[in-house]
């Protein structure tokens, strides 16, 4: 497995070429703050002097807002002059885009200062510096992704999402059918094509299930012992899943609650760590694993209210967290228990590890790997105890949390912005300028009037 630390070789390019000469265009994708991959799409010939020497684009695209909008408030815009930056590739990310075209590839960058200096505000270097903490200690974050989204028709702006009519059976889900193999069926087509799609780009994902919502799907990556490498594949595998429904004629969303009423999109994340010898030192014969492993939790409860902002960035985000949902609402921790924000997984003890549940599917991969991580650090080197485990319904026992989460937007950039904590692991000067783009986010979304408030106000205030 190549991992992707560091700044491709240009050699790279030249044996993708090589192997590849009917390949015309090529996309460079950064992940920004708020997570959508931006870039450029250049031309063959070009990708020789990316690889040499990298890509110029403007420093405003580490702090633009989700709908691509400066943040000028960062100073990052006008007072820099929008000065450039230089995007890098990262290695092992040069890969076809076939949903795109026969003609067409991608691989994936991170940002530089001019002087060759990481930039402190790309997520992807933020993840890396939270995973280098754990290479003092001799350990190894094991990661995995779990990706649950929406197939719907294609929407026109200012309309209400819907759901599709299949291509094979003319059907149009109605009810739940959570595991439904009928609904698979349905879409048939759709995933033949997003696994071949997935299979060009060595994307290691697996088993497709019919989530608890008509017109929901959950696929998870194959667990690594290399996060970064992780993160750039959940980024590749949103794209691709979007490249593809397009394709059948549909759009996919990985909105965190598309539909009211109907279960949210989340973003599990599976961790262990490895020692230098490979071992799993959260292995064990008792379900409820080592003590490390309850370190790691406890550490990540201590973490999570600060973290809310990068598990739940949208005002969207927070209604996904609704009791009785399978979505979480607390940072309870649990055995074989999806009430609970922090379940330790069924499984024989050498697989024994903690699925993180709170962050939703519009989370940036980068920053969520990265707030989960330092939370599992920060519970091991400090030896933290999670307190009592739940067992049954962790909806009904939120009191067993050592700790409480900000379930709305405003509470949970507050405590994000006022977290010097989260600031030492992240990096202080990423905390005030990613709480800056937050803020400029709510001042524009709620400058805007929903329907809703017609709905409500309109006749009766």
């Amino acid at each position: 497995m190549t991992h992707t630390t560091g700044i491709a070789d240009p050699s790279e390019a030249a044996a993708f070429l090589a192997a590849n000469p009917d390949i015309q265009f090529v996309d460079i994708l950064y992940s920004s703050m708020s997570g959508p991959p931006r870039g450029k799409r250049l031309r063959a010939h070009e990708l020789a002097g990316v690889y040499g020497h990298g890509r110029y684009l403007p420093g405003s695209i580490r702090v633009v807002d989700m709908t691509g909008a400066d943040s000028e408030a960062t100073g990052l815009v006008w007072e820099d002059g929008d000065a450039d930056r230089l995007a890098r590739p990262a290695p092992g990310t040069l890969v076809r885009a076939p949903w795109l075209g026969p003609d067409c590839a991608q691989f994936i960058a991170s940002l530089y200062e001019l002087d060759g200096t990481p930039s402190d505000l790309d997520p992807r270097q933020v993840l890396q510096g939270v995973i280098a903490r754990f290479a003092e200690l001799g350990l190894t974050p094991d990661v995995a992704c779990e990706l649950e989204f929406y197939l719907c028709a294609p929407r026109a702006p200012g309309d209400a999402p819907s759901l599709p009519q299949s291509a094979v059976t003319g059907h149009r889900a109605v009810g739940n059918e959570v595991y439904g193999l009928r609904e698979l069926d349905d879409h048939m087509p759709f995933l033949r094509s997003l696994y071949a799609a997935a299979e060009a780009q060595g994307l290691p994902i697996e088993a497709a299930i019919s989530e608890y919502a008509p017109g929901q799907l959950e696929i998870g990556l194959e667990h690594r012992a290399d996060a970064l490498r992780v993160a750039d594949e959940c980024v590749m595998f949103k794209r691709v899943v979007k490249g593809c429904a397009v394709a059948h004629g549909m759009e996919a969303t990985f909105m965190a609650k598309p539909f009211a009423g109907l279960a949210g999109n989340g973003q599990h994340l599976h961790v262990s760590l490895l020692d230098r010898d490979g071992r799993n030192i959260f292995a064990s014969e008792d379900p409820a694993g080592t003590p490390q492993l309850r370190q790691a939790i406890a550490g990540m409860q201590a973490l999570m209210p600060a973290s809310m902002a990068i598990f739940a960035p949208n005002a969207n985000s927070y209604r996904r967290f609704v009791g009785n949902s399978y979505a979480p609402v607390a940072a309870t921790w649990g055995v074989n228990n999806r009430t609970v924000g922090l379940r330790i997984t069924a499984g024989v003890p050498a697989s024994r590890h903690v699925e993180h549940r709170i962050s939703g599917a519009d989370a940036n991969p980068y920053l969520a790997l990265a707030a989960m991580l330092a939370g599992v650090y920060h519970g091991l080197v400090n030896q933290l105890d999670p307190g009592p485990m739940v067992t049954g319904d962790g909806y009904s026992q939120p009191e067993l949390a050592p700790v409480s989460l900000p379930l709305n937007w405003f509470a949970a950039v507050d405590s994000f912005e006022a977290s010097e904590l989260l600031g030492s692991y992240l990096g202080a000067r990423f905390v005030r300028l990613y709480g800056i783009v937050k803020r400029t986010e709510q001042d524009r979304y709620f400058s805007t009037i929903p329907l809703a408030d017609y709905d409500w106000c309109f006749r009766n205030a």
